[in-house]
């Protein structure tokens, strides 16, 4: 199984506060890398989180997103993720079914885009997130606590 990490989700994992829900985020992470998942992190997710983290001028986060980033395979974006991306912005626009804001929409469209780019390699694919609404048109979300 791939797992895509939505930048929510990639916020709790990197974010330095001890709360209880950045522990427990942080322990699922492990167990999954132990139990041989393959943990993606994807480009519009990393941009999301940094851009904040930057405006906030938050280091020990963008620390912690740097070192996660080293220790997980990271998706880029491309041209086809791009294209992919605007069918899909088009599609929910036509339908009168935008995920957010035009400027939300992007994002979410763009991690569809590179989730279905994963899984038409013929792996199973599943974004983590918080917000299941936003992604389940066009890939299979879960929350990230019903992934195991």
């Amino acid at each position: 199984m791939i797992i895509l990490l939505d930048t929510s989700v990639l916020g709790s994992a990197t974010n330095p506060a001890a709360s209880e829900e950045t522990r427990e985020c942080k322990s699922w992470l492990v167990d999954l890398i132990k139990n041989g998942c393959n943990v993606l992190i994807p480009e519009i997710a990393d941009y999301e989180l940094r851009r904040e983290l930057l405006r906030a001028d938050k280091t020990r986060g963008l620390k912690a997103l740097d070192e996660l980033i080293e220790n997980l395979e990271y998706l880029p974006i491309n041209t086809n993720m791009m294209r992919k991306a605007s069918e899909y912005w088009a599609e929910c626009r036509n339908k009168g079914k935008p995920f957010d804001e035009d400027k939300a929409l992007d994002g979410d469209v763009i991690l569809c885009a590179q989730a279905n780019s994963v899984s038409n390699q013929g792996s199973d694919v599943v974004v983590a997130t918080t917000n299941i609404g936003h992604l389940s048109l066009f890939v299979v979300a879960k929350k990230w606590q019903e992934i195991a």
